[in-house]
């Protein structure tokens, strides 16, 4: 199916983009009304990793494993445009909340470039505390990549 994107006004572009949201809700790919990267990683992890999902309202994770190791799961979309590495915002870093940091990056179309599992342990070596958003923020660098406690998970979810 191939259509002319570029001829539909701004208000169709997100009437159908609502739609599209509300479909991805019911196929239970997304889980909110945000962007649906986010939800569409947390859900490809889950079900490559065989993850249980938690609820949008628990705190400090996003899936866990049957034997409860606690997973936190973060993305970035990288376009031509911005191809920053910089991960959302992980809250209460110390509290310890997960076990592992899933980070998957996705390029321009969506498509998987690489899915890295992080020790909790080792993420406070690498993300910097920010007080003005109050979290840490860990940026996906080479120092980061060549981590032996990093495994890189992306042939898992590659093919």
């Amino acid at each position: 199916m191939t259509f002319d994107i570029k001829s539909f006004t701004t208000t169709e572009l997100l009437q159908y983009y609502g739609q599209i949201i509300d479909e991805l809700k019911t196929r239970k790919v997304v889980r909110t009304a945000n962007s649906p990267i986010g939800d569409y990683a947390e859900w490809l992890v889950a079900n490559k990793l065989g993850l249980k999902l938690m609820t949008n309202s628990t705190q400090g994770y996003d899936a866990e494993d049957s034997s409860g190791i606690k997973y936190q799961i973060k993305c970035r979309r990288m376009t031509r445009i911005n191809q920053s590495v910089q991960l959302s915002a992980i809250r209460n870093l110390h509290n310890a909340d997960f076990d592992y940091l899933i980070v998957v990056l996705f390029n321009k179309l969506v498509e998987v470039e690489r899915v890295l599992k992080i020790p909790h342990q080792i993420i406070d070596k690498y993300a910097r505390y920010r007080k003005h958003v109050n979290a840490h923020i860990l940026i996906i660098r080479e120092n980061v990549l060549l981590d032996p406690q990093v495994e890189d998970l992306t042939k898992q979810f590659c093919n």
